[in-house]
């Protein structure tokens, strides 16, 4: 699986974002290179999950709303920014599942669909991919929130952690565990 090197950030890295973040605490204006830094990844991660632009659009502008208002109460974890950002989305995601206002959809781009086929098998065939999304939509709601953050987002088991409040081990065992009953309703354990 290829490293997406925007969310898995050196140390300097963090420490730069941090000192914005700081900065942002004492002056909102300063938040301007953490949303134009965030905004579209959030935003994607947001609407392959309701398909839905103005839904999406609406949703993203309430989790910067949200950190925004929120700044002070951020801790930096040792994990990018981002994936206070992403917890935030996901709990508005939630939201708005529960009061009706977006249908959840599991919306993936035709790349990401042939890696997670090869990951699965040695042939891309079409009836592959259409197989696999038809098993991803079986999964529990958070086996498959462990399965977009990990394959489709590229998160790192840290962050995916970070994310949903897991220690590191307990997202891999389960991650580890949504793969392989994944693999048994796709009929292909290795």
């Amino acid at each position: 699986m290829a490293t997406n090197f925007a969310y898995h950030q050196s140390g300097l890295v963090l420490q730069e974002e941090l000192i914005i973040i700081e900065k942002a605490k004492l002056n909102p204006q300063f938040f301007a290179p953490i949303y134009e830094k965030y905004h579209n990844s959030i935003f994607r991660y947001v609407h392959k999950r309701v398909d839905e632009a103005e839904i999406a659009n609406d949703i993203t502008s309430c989790v910067f709303v949200k950190a925004l208002s929120a700044l002070n109460k951020y801790e930096f974890r040792g994990v990018p920014f981002s994936s206070w950002l992403f917890r935030i989305a996901k709990s508005e995601l939630y939201q708005s599942f529960r009061d009706k206002k977006a249908n959840r959809t599991v919306n993936i781009d035709s790349v990401t669909i042939v890696k997670m086929v090869d990951e699965f098998c040695d042939d891309n065939k079409e009836e592959n991919r259409q197989e696999l999304l038809k098993n991803l939509s079986l999964l529990k709601e958070k086996e498959l929130q462990l399965i977009e953050l990990r394959f489709f987002e590229k998160k790192s088991f840290k962050e995916i952690g970070n994310i949903l409040g897991l220690t590191e081990n307990n997202v891999k065992v389960k991650t580890f565990r949504a793969i392989s009953k994944l693999r048994k309703k796709f009929n292909l354990q290795k």
